[in-house]
């Protein structure tokens, strides 16, 4: 949500049916998104690991929203304290909030607009998973997701988006969470494989993805999602900025997608169907802060840019030996980080404020409270994050034994597999194999005289 309030949103004194029932759909489309990623992970590692990672996502779903009715919406929007965090008793449970009461001026109610919210804070952790493939035990996870939205991304989210927050009263702008949600994740993600350490046989076996026809099909989801991630930010359309945002989401996720590919077939000689998907992502994930800000033109620059420093900068874990096993940290870290930056370069001050930047005479103002939000997002994250890693690992641990971990992660944590070979069915259930007929033992041991 970005600094500086529609005037005529912020005069609006009717609940809008129209901007209620857009964000409500909007709402539905985040959360969808959840799978999509879920779906978008479980693709790109292998076998042994598929149940896991789609856990690791969908466990985000029930812990995340349970946190955010007790206390989450409370800290991040409630009544600001310090310009560090909110609280209010009223949002407690929320359960002392009218129906028909409005968010903040807006033409919303604050149920629809703490629903919308929601869908945000359960995506972000479920992002960090992709770093940690193959190797964390579930529940070391799931007490990790509970610490880490409590201390690291409810906070965070009143710094960029609650009023009195620090960063939102120092005019960052973030529409859509590229601080908030995408450098918060990288970050954390960065922190906790520094923590927990490289996959067994990293850098020695293939580990390439198992289904690209999954990962296609994620990363189709959450483009689709995406559109009310970004558009929906604005919390309704009477002015025309959530559809800008819209037209960019899509400008720039097909520019970061092109650039992706057209490095890719430079560097390795081919257009990777891994890398047209990652390009698309890497391309949402830079749009998000700045869609806006800048214009369709603006937005090819930013979806370019985008697309081809990610490309680059996910081969960075071979160079400094970080296992981040499915690319967060060059993808949801480095393209937060390009988007928002890129703010201060591509504002136009014709679209969410006034406010522009150098490339339109606005000076270096923005663009150095866009680096103060990505740094202290950034350090903070990654500081916090390895901390409760290294506590949980050192009580509970957060790594399957290694035997384990080579045997399959989903046989261990889940009891199941993600494809059954033998037949048809799943999970934990054992089939006796039907008896080979003696007379076709004979015959097979007859042919391979024949063939000798």
């Amino acid at each position: 949500m970005p600094p500086g309030i529609s005037t005529l949103a912020a005069d609006a004194p009717e609940l809008s049916a129209a901007n209620t029932g857009f964000m409500l759909i909007c709402s539905a489309l985040v959360m969808l998104m959840t799978p999509g990623l879920a779906f978008f992970y479980g693709g790109m590692v292998r076998v042994k690991s598929t149940l896991n990672m789609l856990m690791m996502s969908f466990i985000s779903l029930g812990i995340v929203t349970i946190l955010w009715v007790l206390y989450g919406f409370s800290m991040a929007f409630g009544t600001d304290i310090g310009s560090i965090v909110g609280w209010s008793s009223d949002y407690v449970g929320l359960g002392n909030i009218g129906v028909t009461e409005l968010w903040d001026g807006y033409t919303i109610p604050v149920y629809v607009f703490a629903v919308f919210q929601l869908m945000f804070a359960i995506i972000t952790p479920a992002l960090i998973s992709g770093a940690l493939a193959d190797r964390v035990k579930f529940t070391a996870w799931a007490l990790f997701i509970t610490l880490w939205v409590t201390v690291v991304y409810f906070p965070v989210a009143h710094w960029v988006w609650g009023a009195g927050g620090w960063l939102f009263e120092m005019g960052v702008i973030d529409f859509a969470g590229g601080t908030a949600v995408h450098i918060n994740a990288g970050a954390a993600a960065l922190g906790v494989i520094l923590v927990i350490g490289k996959r067994v046989g990293f850098k020695k076996d293939p580990m390439r993805p198992h289904s690209l026809p999954l990962v296609m099909l994620g990363a189709g989801l959450l483009w689709f999602g995406w559109f009310g991630f970004n558009a929906g930010s604005w919390l309704g359309n009477d002015d025309g900025v959530g559809a800008v945002m819209f037209v960019n989401t899509q400008v720039a996720t097909a520019a970061a997608m092109l650039a992706w590919l057209i490095y890719e077939k430079i560097r390795h000689g081919a257009f990777t169907t891994l890398g047209a998907a990652s390009g698309a992502v890497a391309g949402l994930v830079a749009i998000t802060p700045s869609g806006g800000a800048v214009s369709p033109l603006g937005a090819i620059a930013v979806g370019a840019i985008a697309g081809l420093l990610c490309a680059m900068a996910v081969g960075l874990k071979f160079k400094f030996g970080y296992d981040d096993s499915l690319d967060v940290v060059g993808v949801h870290l480095v393209g937060g980080v390009i988007g928002s930056l890129l703010v201060g370069f591509f504002a136009t001050g014709g679209v969410q404020s006034d406010v522009k930047g150098l490339f339109y005479g606005g000076g270096f103002d923005q663009l150095g409270k866009q680096a103060i939000g990505v740094f202290a997002v950034l350090a903070y994250s990654l500081v916090v994050s390895a901390i409760l890693a290294f506590l949980l690992d050192r009580t509970i641990g957060m790594r399957v034994d290694e035997d384990d971990e080579v045997s399959g992660i989903d046989q261990v944590e889940h009891a199941e597999t993600a494809y059954d070979f033998s037949g048809a069915g799943g999970g934990t259930g054992s089939r006796k194999a039907a008896p080979v007929p003696a007379d076709a033992v004979a015959a097979a041991a007859e042919n391979k005289k024949v063939d000798a």
